[in-house]
């Protein structure tokens, strides 16, 4: 073979790998807002397609003004006692506009959930928002309320979650080793949690925002630092105390991983099967080492644990890369996308480097070895205080970065980040469309009840369909802050059956959970699942 015939066969060989790797990759990337004015530090989608979210109010003038010349008056404020900018702003998902809102009160690194009546009712924060609790209602007009002295303890890097009976609880937060619920009990309600004091790494912590799942025998699941335990929280006793994360490395804030609970399974069935995802963090050391300005490599692996199994162990996995504060979010067909973080460091001002711009699909139902899928990267570094979603038509919503104190934009190395973007998982590319479910009924915001079987009629393009690729899932959006996305769920309804209508209509009858434990009364996105390809959803309130 010649010279330029071998040059030309190397080229067309690179040309066939270049592709071949590059469709490996999926899921796109849009830019939906250059600047919504504040950097998404936390978020939480509402049943009314809107999204809340805020950063501080000591963290300067944001660069969105608050309307009709409106200003904040706070005294006690650490960073302007006049404040005349947003920092919230409530999204339209689909008219892609935005608003200002108006927080009164310092809402740096708090915590919050939906309750059953879908009001985002939000808690503490620093300084004069410590004790504060917050409420958001669904409405196009609506502003926060806000309640002084309505929280126990001061609350500051604390994780809520929805209980069966509709409180929330409020679990730790920085030198609080207890938790409380709102509303709140006749009786005390400060209730001492020695695991939060057990896990606390003197000088750094390591057991901020803990992750919290409740577990389908009404118990809750939490993990700090590097272990976890089962708990009883109706009669403050630790039920179970699971085995330490090999390797031992911690996992909770400021050695930021991310964690969920992988979808619900076979519902009908007498024992059902809850499963914890623990994905990246920080090594031991990391977190002083970045105060040096030295940045040890981000943790590279998942440990996975069957939380009802009478002998458990973690199973660890390894991810493409490493990553620190990602985020980790359930997505309506079951997978689990990672995102946002960084390669190196640890969570804190100016603490992190190499941000990882290529998301990961984790597949819980394949074998270890191919479970973990890279998607396309964005260019936008989100970095400390990133925040993700999930939206109704099955777009993760991205937005915030602020990794140093204060909305620098020039002279640091990351600036502060104020522009929105949707990443559509490979699910949404057009060629699917004849695969697609349209949900015809139930109506949106319809009421649906425990144990009950309901119909769902869908319409599928393509015209053939095969009983068992159609599944029905359920989805309780979530607040996410600092990688933790509290409250999130996903439930696998399956199908009782499918029927053909004709004109490519189908029923799809699926039965819905058995108890709160299972599914907190609230409202949920619906979707229906079709070879792997979901439904833009539909909210249902479940009662």
């Amino acid at each position: 073979m010649s010279a330029p015939i071998t040059f030309i066969f190397s080229v067309l060989l690179l040309q066939l790998l270049f592709a071949s790797l590059t469709s490996a990759a999926d899921g796109s990337w849009q830019l939906l807002q250059k600047s919504i004015g504040i950097s998404a530090m936390h978020m939480q989608l509402l049943r009314n397609d809107r999204v809340i979210m805020f950063d501080r109010t000591d963290f300067g003038p944001s660069n969105l003004s608050l309307p009709g010349g409106k200003c904040r008056n706070d005294p006690t404020d650490t960073a302007l006692q006049v404040d005349c900018t947003a920092h919230s702003v409530e999204y339209d998902v689909f008219a892609n506009k935005f608003r200002a809102l108006t927080v009164q009160t310092d809402t740096w690194c708090s915590s919050g959930s939906i309750m059953p009546d879908g009001n985002l009712v939000q808690t503490g924060g620093f300084n004069d928002g410590e004790r504060r609790v917050r409420v958001f209602s669904p409405c196009r007009t609506c502003d926060w309320n806000e309640i002084p002295n309505g929280l126990t303890a001061r609350r500051w890097y604390a994780s809520n979650h929805l209980l069966p009976d509709g409180r929330q609880i409020i679990i730790g937060g920085r030198g609080q080793f207890n938790y409380e619920f709102i509303p709140k009990n006749l009786a005390a309600n400060k209730i001492n949690l020695p695991f939060l004091s057990e896990t606390n790494d003197k000088g750094i912590e390591n057991n901020l925002y803990p992750f919290v799942f409740l577990n389908v025998d009404g118990n809750l699941f939490i993990f700090a630092n590097n272990r976890a335990i089962l708990f009883d929280y109706i009669n403050n006793q630790v039920v179970r105390t699971y085995p330490t994360i090999p390797g031992g490395d911690p996992r909770s804030y400021p050695s930021t991983g991310s964690a969920v609970l992988l979808p619900l399974k076979n519902l009908k069935a007498a024992a059902i099967e809850a499963e914890v995802l623990v994905c990246g963090g920080a090594p031991k050391g990391a977190y002083l080492n970045s105060l040096k300005g030295v940045f040890m490599k981000a943790l590279d692996t998942c440990a996975r644990i069957t939380i009802t199994d009478p002998n458990p162990q973690w199973v660890m996995e390894t991810m493409p890369m490493a990553r620190v504060m990602g985020d980790m979010i359930l997505l309506p067909d079951g997978n689990v996308l990672l995102i946002n973080g960084a390669g190196s460091g640890s969570a804190g001002w100016e603490q992190g480097r190499e941000p990882v711009l290529t998301p990961v699909l984790y597949r819980p139902d394949n074998g270890i070895g191919s479970r973990f899928e890279t998607q396309n990267p964005t260019t936008i570094p989100r970095m400390y205080h990133s925040t993700a979603a999930l939206v109704r038509d099955g777009r993760v919503l991205v937005s915030g970065s602020n990794p140093h104190a204060f909305y620098n934009f020039t002279g640091v190395l990351f600036p502060t980040e104020l522009s929105l973007e949707a990443f559509s998982p490979a699910y949404m590319d057009a060629k699917f469309d004849n695969l697609r479910p349209t949900i015809m009924s139930p109506m949106s915001m319809s009421g649906i009840r425990y144990r009950k079987k309901y119909t769902i009629q869908v319409v599928i393009p393509g015209g053939k369909v095969d009983e068992n690729s159609v599944s029905v899932t359920m989805f309780a959006p979530a607040f996410n802050t600092h990688s933790f996305s509290m409250n999130q769920r996903l439930l696998v309804l399956g199908n009782d059956n499918v029927t053909a209508l004709g004109n490519s209509t189908f029923n799809v009858e699926a039965t819905t959970p058995r108890s709160g434990n299972l599914a907190p009364s609230g409202f949920y996105l619906l979707f229906v699942v079709h070879q792997g390809i979901p439904s833009r959803g539909i909210w249902v309130r479940l009662w």
